[in-house]
Order: C-alpha cells, then structure tokens, then sequence
C-alpha cells in the first residue's frame, strides 16, 4: 500500500472503546477521522470510562455510572446493564444540576428521549447510541462502525494495526496514552502513518458554578453551550 498514490484516497481511522457520554476531546478524535472503530470484542475493564463519567453537581464532580453485570473474562460488547431504572435515575440528575443550563432546553429535545426509552439491555449498544446521536447534534458525518464488523486477530500492536488493515485504512489517529506501548515499526511496516491526538489548549467555556474542569462529559458543554458546542472543540465546526 503506497500512501496518497494516484487513484487511492487517504483513509485515517481512530479505534476506541466505547465510553459512556464520554468528553469532548472523544468527539474531536471522532470528527477528526473518517471511520471510528467501537473496539467492542476486548476485555471490559471494571471502574472506568465504559459504563461511567463526570458531570458537574453544584460546583463539584460527580459520576454518573450504569451499573452492569460481569465477569472478568467479559468482552465490552457483553457487558449488560444490571439495573432496568437506571436512565431514569440518570435523567433526573442531569435535571437537577443543569435544568437552569442556558441551553438546557434545547438539548433536552434528544437527550431525555435516548434516557427515557434506551433501545437495548447491552452496555455497549447503550453508549453507541448516545454516541451517535450526540454525533448528529454535533454535526460530525463521520463513519462509526464496530470492530467485530471485521475479521482479524493478533495481540496489542498487531492487533490494532490488522484491524487498520482490514478497514483499508492508511492513516492511523491513536490517543496519546499509547505512546506507552504501541510499536511503531509495525505500522511503518505496513506503510500506515501514525497520528497522535493532541488534547492540549481547549478553551474554557460558560460552566455553571465551581472551578472550570474539562474532563468532564461533553453533556457538562452541551448543556451550557447547545448549538455553540463546537466552537470550544477542535474539529468540529
């Protein structure tokens, strides 16, 4: 694979697990490429972004996690939910902490509907559907498809690098995280350019009470900001 030859477009994918109403710097990394990949076939990991995240409750952090049933030996896209009321319970915390929001009205148009009536009992399903349609408030077009559409294996590195192969990729957008431990030399090889995302210098935005935090869920930025959302992003327009 010769990258940018005549005939061949330049295709960048990110590979993420999927997170539940996850920050903004997620949805920047989604609009920043041109296929997300939920990488929904790999162990759940107990007491992360999975099934929880931060809001902002009087002027704190707070979490707001699905309980789920598991075991150890789960894979993300196995993981159920564990507690039928729990978006509910969910709806009326977002409530109560942003219903004097600027933009909480408008928001609430698509939120409380995916709280009110989630389609699925699977945690994953549940996150990619308030992924997806938060995509859609945003704007971004972008492709979101789910590992285990594709057919590949390998382990860490090699993993991810078959699955860029195997979604024709040649560009690949990483989280900075895996500088720790992804080899490089595995996608020079192969002739896939690496791409690290770049989390630094957002700008703060109108939250309502307490010291600014931006490792918060993006529903803290829409709630705040509505249709202005994506001018305290990156790739968002």
């Amino acid at each position: 694979m010769q990258l940018m030859q005549a005939g061949n477009k330049l295709k960048k994918v990110a590979i993420l697990q999927s997170n539940y109403v996850p920050w903004k710097g997620y949805f920047d990394m989604i609009a920043a490429v041109d296929e997300f990949i939920i990488y929904d076939d790999v162990q759940f990991t107990k007491n992360d972004w999975r099934n929880r995240n931060k809001i902002k409750a009087n002027g704190q952090v707070q979490w707001l996690t699905i309980p789920v049933r598991h075991s150890i030996s789960d894979r993300i896209r196995d993981v159920k939910v564990s507690l039928d009321n729990w978006n509910i319970k969910h709806w009326k915390t977002l409530q109560a902490n942003y219903g004097r929001a600027l933009a909480f009205r408008d928001a609430s148009d698509f939120l409380e509907e995916l709280y009110r009536a989630p389609r699925s009992a699977y945690l994953s399903e549940i996150n990619v559907e308030f992924i997806r349609a938060i995509n859609s408030f945003l704007g971004i077009d972008t492709r979101v498809t789910w590992s285990s559409d594709y057919e590949y294996g390998g382990e860490r590195s090699e993993r991810v690098l078959a699955l860029c192969k195997a979604a024709g990729a040649n560009s690949y957008l990483s989280g900075p995280a895996a500088k720790s431990y992804l080899d490089l030399s595995l996608f020079e090889q192969e002739e896939i350019t690496v791409e690290w995302m770049d989390y630094s210098g957002y700008p703060e935005y109108p939250q309502m009470s307490g010291s600014f935090d931006h490792a918060v869920s993006i529903l803290d930025l829409i709630f705040n900001t509505g249709s202005s959302a994506g001018s305290f992003m990156k790739f968002v327009k």
